[in-house]
C-alpha cells in the first residue's frame, strides 16, 4: 500500500507543473470547448401526499413534500440537489412553528430521527437490545411525531440521504463542517422564501454529528450574513460540540474523565456494579471524575503508592472492572476495551452506540469488539423503511441509493479559517448565539447508554466560559444513542420536546 501510494503521489508529483501551467495559459483548443460547453440542466422534482395522523392526542391532516432543493454556485451553476421533506398541518398557518431537523455522521441521512422518533410514521423494531431481524419490518404510526406543536423539515445534507452533488461540482465547497452549514442555512432560508414562513417561530436540531452541525449551521443563520435567522431554540440530541473532549488518543487525559459516568452506568445496567438508580450512580461518577480521578489521571507517573491503590479501587467499583486489569492499562480504559472486557467473562461485547446491546465476536480473545451490535442490530429495519417510506408512499422517483450512512470523504474540519483539527470546538457558537438573542434556548438530550456521545462530554462542553447557562435544558433517558428506540424513552423525549416548544 505504501508502495502504491508513494508512486501515485511521484506521478502527481512529475504532472503538477504542467497542470500549473495549463491553468495559467489555456489552449486555445480548452478554451473554445469551455465556449461551447452546455450548463448543467437539472430540474427539481416535489411531489406533495395528503395524509392525517394522530400525534400528541390530536387529528391533524397534514402534506407531507418531499422535494429537491436546488444549490447554485455564484455563476448560477446546479451544484447540489438537498433533498428535504416536510410535514406541515393543514390549513397551513404561517404563525405556526416550525423545526428543520438533520442527522449525523457526518454522511448521515435524517432516516433515524424521521422513522424513529419525530416523523408521522416509524419503523417498528425492537426497543429492548435485540437485534432487527429480517424484514419485513412494520411502518406503524407514530403519536409521538411532533405535529401538533411544529410543523416539521427533516433536511438530507450533501451527499446524504438522497441529496447529491450535480456535474462538476467540488465535493471541498460541501463536505465541511463550515461548507456543511452554509449549504442547510441556505437551505433553510429557500425554504423559508418559498413557503413563506420567515415570521414563524424556528427551531433547529440535530442527532450526533447533526448537534455539531445545529451550532455550526445557526452560526451562519445568525452571525455569518446580514440576513440573520432569528431562531427560538436549538434541539441537541446526544451531543458532541467539543471533539477533544472524546479525542481517544494517548496523552489526552479529558477522554477518560468524560467517558467515565457512561462506564458506571454500563456497568451498573449489566450487574457489573451496585447502586439505588442509575441516576445517582452517574452523579456520584461525575463527582468523582471531575474530582479525585481527574487530579489522579494528572499527576501521571507521580501517582503511587496507597493513593493509586485507593483510586483503582474506586475505578474498579465503578467501572466493573478488575483491579489487575485497571493496573495494567494504568487506570486508563478506552471506550473500545471497555466494550470488550466488560463481560468478556460472559463471553459478550457491548455496543458503542447503545451499551445496553450485547454481542458475540468471533472469538473472546481480542482486546476490541469485531463490530458494534448496537449499530448491526437496528441498520436493516431503518434502511428498509426509509424507501419503502419516499418511494413508494410519498413518490420519490430515483435510481440513487438512499445514503443512511454516506461517503463524504475528506471531510474538512477547519472552523473559522483555522486548522481546528487538534482542537475542534463548535460550543462557542451556542454561547454566542445564546449571549446575542435573549429569546433563544437549547435543549439537550443524553441517553446514559451511549458512548459515542457520553452525557458527560456534552455537560462539560456545554458549562464552558462564555455560554450562558440559564437557558439550557438537560433531560436524560434509559436508552443509548438513539434513546427512541426504546418505547418508553422515544415518549419521554417527544414530550420533553414538545414542552421545550410550547415553552418558546
Amino acid at each position: 500500500m505504501k508502495t502504491g501510494l508513494s508512486i501515485i503521489a511521484l506521478a502527481l508529483a512529475v504532472a503538477a507543473p504542467s497542470i500549473l501551467f495549463a491553468q495559467d495559459a489555456p489552449t486555445e483548443k480548452a478554451a473554445d470547448k469551455a465556449k461551447t460547453e452546455k450548463p448543467v440542466d437539472y430540474t427539481p422534482q416535489t411531489h406533495t401526499t395528503k395524509l392525517s395522523g394522530t400525534f400528541g392526542g390530536q387529528r391533524i391532516a397534514y402534506a407531507a413534500t418531499i422535494g429537491e432543493t436546488i444549490l447554485k454556485n455564484k455563476d448560477e451553476v446546479p451544484e447540489a440537489a438537498i433533498v428535504t421533506t416536510a410535514y406541515i398541518k393543514e390549513p397551513r398557518d404561517p404563525s405556526r412553528p416550525v423545526t428543520f431537523l438533520f442527522n449525523g455522521g457526518p454522511g448521515s441521512g435524517t432516516v433515524w430521527l424521521m422513522m424513529g422518533a419525530f416523523g408521522p410514521k416509524r419503523v417498528a423494531i425492537p426497543g429492548d437490545a435485540r437485534d432487527d431481524g429480517a424484514p419485513p419490518y412494520p411502518i406503524v404510526d407514530n403519536p409521538d411525531a411532533l405535529l401538533d406543536v411544529t410543523d416539521v423539515v427533516f433536511i438530507d445534507p450533501p451527499g446524504t440521504g438522497f441529496s447529491h452533488l450535480i456535474g462538476k461540482a467540488d465535493p471541498k465547497n460541501y463536505y465541511g463542517v463550515t461548507q456543511d452549514a452554509k449549504a442547510v442555512a441556505e437551505v433553510i432560508r429557500l425554504w423559508l422564501n418559498d413557503n413563506g414562513r420567515w415570521n414563524s417561530p424556528k427551531f433547529l436540531g440535530g442527532e450526533s454529528y447533526g448537534t455539531t452541525r445545529s451550532a455550526a449551521v445557526a452560526n451562519q443563520l445568525m452571525n455569518e450574513t446580514f440576513n440573520d435567522v432569528g431562531l427560538n431554540g436549538i434541539i441537541l440530541i446526544s451531543t458532541v460540540l467539543d471533539f477533544a473532549a472524546g479525542a481517544d488518543t494517548p496523552g489526552n487525559e479529558l477522554s477518560y474523565i468524560t467517558n467515565l459516568p457512561s462506564m458506571a452506568t454500563t456497568a451498573l445496567y449489566h450487574g457489573k456494579a451496585s447502586a439505588p438508580s442509575v441516576e445517582q450512580f452517574a452523579e456520584e461518577a461525575r463527582q468523582w471524575a471531575i474530582g479525585p480521578y481527574a487530579a489522579a489521571l494528572l499527576k501521571g507517573q507521580k501517582l503511587q503508592g496507597e493513593e493509586r491503590a485507593a483510586v483503582r479501587r474506586e475505578l474498579a467499583r465503578f467501572t466493573g472492572l478488575s483491579e489487575d486489569y485497571l493496573e495494567r492499562a494504568d487506570l486508563r480504559v478506552t471506550p473500545s476495551r471497555f466494550y470488550k472486557e466488560l463481560l468478556r467473562d460472559r463471553g459478550l461485547t457491548i455496543g458503542r452506540l447503545d451499551s445496553r446491546y450485547t454481542g458475540k465476536d468471533y472469538d473472546n480473545a481480542g482486546e476490541e469488539p469485531d463490530n458494534d451490535p448496537s449499530f448491526y442490530g437496528i441498520d436493516a429495519g431503518y434502511t428498509a423503511a426509509i424507501n419503502s417510506w419516499a418511494r413508494d408512499t410519498l413518490g420519490f422517483k430515483t435510481d440513487r441509493e438512499y445514503q443512511s450512512i454516506g461517503n463524504v470523504g475528506p471531510w474538512d474540519w477547519r472552523i473559522g479559517g483555522r486548522d481546528t483539527n487538534a482542537y475542534l470546538n463548535v460550543a462557542p457558537y451556542i454561547g454566542q448565539a445564546l449571549r446575542e438573542n435573549s429569546g433563544l434556548r437549547v435543549f439537550v438530550g443524553q441517553g446514559y447508554y451511549d458512548f459515542a456521545t457520553p452525557f458527560f462530554a456534552a455537560e462539560y462542553a456545554l458549562s464552558r466560559t462564555g455560554i450562558p447557562q440559564d437557558r439550557i435544558e438537560y433531560k436524560y433517558y434509559g436508552a443509548g444513542h438513539m434513546m427512541y428506540l426504546r418505547g418508553e424513552d422515544r415518549h419521554k423525549l417527544a414530550e420533553d420536546v414538545r414542552a421545550f416548544i410550547r415553552a418558546r
